[in-house]
């Protein structure tokens, strides 16, 4: 195609026009036989794959090893990388949207190759296909579907999370051809699979299989087209059918007279059908017109959104409907606006005033003009014509008085994009449509794929896009080819990476680690900035003291947590006991963790730190939690037998106070056997309790063997046994301890237990003893008894009137003439 020539290569197919753009030149070496390839293609003018077809004969390369390998291609036939393959037999090869390789074996086996390289993650299609085997696989952007030996279906609707599932029963007979509705296109938003079985088409969705009642099969093949709204049906006697694929209307017929089948059909964007044989290539285009293409050598057909590529040895073309704004522009006799303003460029260089009068005629339509012709730049692939459309954008647009510019600078900068990938030495021939779709982002990432580094960090730069991840793959090669050593691969990595920003140094460890070379992989862990990217890489390299630190240096508790619980997963108990010893941080977490969720490490970690008393603790606290009496004092032996060694004074008292608690226990056992009374069982209660129950009980023996295996202090044990007795008004016994003559707690406490107990007789015998009283408080006392006379007595004997006078208040009767006498005996004779 030549700027003089715009329509080189348009075909008028029916009321469309149709051109076939020769691409690239002299592809692939004439050695290299791509008659004997199976050839699958990525979307969006992106790599093939070339698989010897194993069911012919190949000549013998030399300099070429004989192992089987998948080789991948740019479309200007550069070898991009070679995949070894000794994994099975090769059913099915496709790509993904984002240039992921699908290898599908005969087992049901799928390998998913991404970044063009050997790197796969292999998952299975399971359902019985390693029973049936698969026989073909339908793919799409995202998924695909496997056709097994028994007509069984498998769709895979993610590759990123593959999970296989069956769809519906399938109809038996021989499935002639088959094709799929991706998802996005379906009313039920699933797949759904056309099967040509005997005469008919059967639709097959996740829940059921529908005959579309069709009789003039069989169809030996079908296609749907890129937008799910069109089925090509190819029928038995030649003919090719274009039917909606809801199978309601039927919209052309064509008529190939081939006596041989079709290798197979595509589609052609969504306007045209290709029929593809060895060497022949048929386009039918809207109702039924068509036209045909020869070729010397066997033509392979790479299908895409908007056109096919065609490949042979010696050429790969581009075959696509010509884009509406070109063929507005460049189409022979035509009077549009856009093509008027792109006349008037020749004549403007001719400075012919006729320029002027052409602007001038097509004013009122110049906007749309000038639109046109920027879309119209974005479609066409000859950079004259780019140029020379351009041109007349750019000439319309002064003429125009308001004119945003800005749909302009964005396609020359999509164009100088474009052109760039297109050239020969990168591959990636793509339409603007395609460029459009695919975005800029996931074109860096094709470039980075196939390590054209610089021309990815220029075009970043050019789009105002992240550069970080372009630097990190890179860095991540490098590390995996050089064979320099750690310390010189690590410091040109750093040294070209200073300064970046958004450098992750964990992503390029990890590919250091993935090829073995540990050392370089810590010391680049170490320019990592992130502690939590840092850590799990370093787990998995076994740098486990190394990861625990960095964990504890950035102070996050949940990372530290984290590393705890990984490590503890992996080391014996020892190991990691000691790992934490000397970490205050981690030893912390741990305990804290191990005191809700698991004692026995806990138990561990204190017997590892030397600590007894904690340790001891915490078996008393399981005793505390023991429903039997046995099981309690075996908890309490252990927690004692923890203290034996200790040194502490502490320690001391609490082996001390725990022997007596398992002797209390003992006791109270034996005081349960015993004692059969109603006031309930001894177990749990204190010394203290204990001794005043069996008193009250009427057990003071007992009680007193209590006090002297204990050692209970004598006013503890008086006070305990007043209160027991006085509960218990077992008075008898009060009196026998009142005829002592010193009380270890004095008397005056029996004096308040008595009288509150209500006994004011006994009460009152203690109240002479109260000798170290104030003679008030002991005419209180006997107040309180109700014995007034023997308080006017204590008056008297204290000479104190005043108080005579107040309980001559209080008296009556012969109490009040025992007071008067009293009074009469205190006063003062005048």
């Amino acid at each position: 195609m030549t700027a003089s020539n715009p329509r080189a290569g348009w075909e008028k197919v029916g009321d469309q026009f149709y051109r076939k753009v020769p691409v690239y030149e002299s592809v692939f070496d004439q050695d290299l036989e791509l008659e004997n390839y199976l050839v699958a293609g990525a979307p969006y003018g992106g790599a093939l794959a070339l698989w010897r077809d194993t069911a012919k004969i190949a000549k013998y390369r030399t300099g070429h090893s004989t192992k089987p390998t998948i080789d991948i291609y740019s479309s200007s036939g550069k070898l991009i990388s070679n995949i070894n393959w000794e994994r099975g037999v090769i059913k099915a090869l496709g790509w993904s949207d984002d240039e992921k390789l699908l290898v599908v074996t005969e087992d049901g086996t799928v390998h998913c190759y991404f970044g063009l390289h050997s790197d796969f993650q292999p998952f299975s299609l399971g359902h019985g296909s390693e029973e049936f085997g698969v026989l073909s696989c339908r793919f799409w952007s995202h998924g695909f579907v496997a056709l097994l030996s028994n007509n069984s279906l498998i769709a895979v609707s993610s590759f990123d999370e593959p999970r296989p599932r069956l769809l519906a029963q399938t109809p038996e007979g021989q499935v002639h051809s088959w094709s799929l509705i991706p998802p996005a296109y379906t009313l039920s938003r699933s797949v759904e699979v056309l099967l040509a079985v005997d005469k008919t088409i059967f639709v097959v969705d996740a829940s059921d299989a529908e005959d579309r009642g069709l009789s003039d099969g069989p169809f030996m093949h079908v296609s749907v087209s890129p937008n799910g709204r069109f089925a090509a049906l190819f029928t038995e006697n030649g003919k090719v059918w274009v039917v909606g694929s809801d199978f309601q209307s039927k919209y052309s017929e064509y008529d190939s007279k081939a006596r041989t089948m079709p290798t197979q059909i595509y589609w052609c964007g969504n306007d045209s059908v290709i029929l593809a044989w060895e060497d022949e290539i048929h386009m039918v285009g809207p109702n039924g017109a068509a036209v045909k293409y020869y070729y010397d050598d066997q033509v392979h057909v790479v299908p895409d959104i908007d056109g096919v590529r065609l490949i042979t040895n010696d050429v790969c073309e581009f075959l696509h409907k010509v884009p509406d704004p070109l063929e507005e522009v460049f189409k022979l006799g035509s009077t549009s606006p856009a093509s008027v303003l792109v006349d008037s460029i020749e004549l403007l260089e001719k400075r012919s005033p006729k320029a002027d009068e052409n602007i001038q005629r097509i004013k009122p339509n110049l906007p749309e003009a000038v639109e046109t012709c920027i879309r119209a730049a974005g479609h066409e692939f000859n950079q004259s014509l780019q140029k020379l459309l351009l041109r007349g954008a750019s000439f319309g647009k002064s003429v125009l008085d308001l004119y945003s510019s800005d749909e302009f600078v964005d396609m020359c900068e999509d164009l100088r994009v474009l052109n760039a990938v297109r050239d020969y030495r990168i591959g990636l021939y793509m339409s603007y449509e395609q460029y459009v779709r695919l975005t800029p982002e996931r074109l860096i990432t094709r470039l980075v794929n196939r390590r054209e580094y610089l021309l990815a960090i220029k075009l970043s730069e050019f789009l105002h896009l992240p550069l970080n991840k372009i630097y990190v793959h890179w860095a991540c090669q490098k590390v995996r080819g050089s064979s320099a050593d750690d310390d010189a691969v690590r410091e040109l990595v750093v040294e070209r990476l200073r300064g970046k920003q958004g450098i992750s140094f964990e992503a390029i460890a990890r590919a250091a680690y993935d090829e073995g070379r540990s050392h370089l992989a810590t010391t680049l862990l170490n320019h990592e900035p992130r502690a939590g990217k840092q850590v799990p890489l370093l787990l998995n390299m076994e740098e486990d003291e190394i990861a625990l630190n960095k964990a504890i240096e950035s102070g996050d508790t949940d990372l530290v947590f984290f590393v705890l619980l990984e490590l503890k997963k992996k080391l014996p108990l020892a190991a990691f006991l000691r790992m934490i010893s000397d970490k205050p941080v981690a030893s912390a977490l741990v305990e804290s963790s191990a005191r809700a969720q698991d004692t026995e490490l806990l138990k561990d970690l204190y017997y590892q730190d030397d600590r007894p008393i904690e340790g001891s603790n915490l078996l008393l606290e399981e005793a505390m939690q023991q429903p039997q009496v046995q099981a309690v004092i075996d908890k309490l032996k252990l927690a004692s037998r923890l203290l034996t060694d200790a040194k502490d004074p502490t320690a001391q008292f609490h082996t001390k106070a725990l022997n007596e608690a398992g002797q209390l226990l003992k006791m109270q056992e034996a005081f349960d056997k015993d004692i059969t009374d109603s006031s309930g069982s001894y177990i749990g209660l204190s010394v203290n309790e204990t001794m005043f129950r069996l008193i009250k009980s009427g057990y003071s023996k007992r009680a007193a063997k209590v006090q002297s295996d204990f050692r209970v202090p004598e006013k503890t044990w008086c006070w305990i046994r007043l209160r027991a007795l006085t509960a218990a008004r077992l008075w008898g016994e009060v009196e026998e301890i009142a005829k002592n003559k010193k009380s270890p707690i004095g008397w005056e406490p029996f004096y308040n237990e008595v009288l509150g107990a209500g006994n004011t007789r006994l009460a009152s015998s203690f109240v002479p003893k109260c000798t170290n009283l104030q003679p008030s408080e002991r005419i209180e006392m006997w107040v309180k008894c109700g014995m007034v006379t023997k308080a006017g007595e204590e008056a008297v004997r204290a000479k104190d009137v005043n108080a005579l006078e107040l309980l001559r208040d209080k008296a009556n009767g012969q109490q009040l003439v025992e007071i008067e006498r009293m009074l009469s005996q205190v006063r003062p004779k005048r």
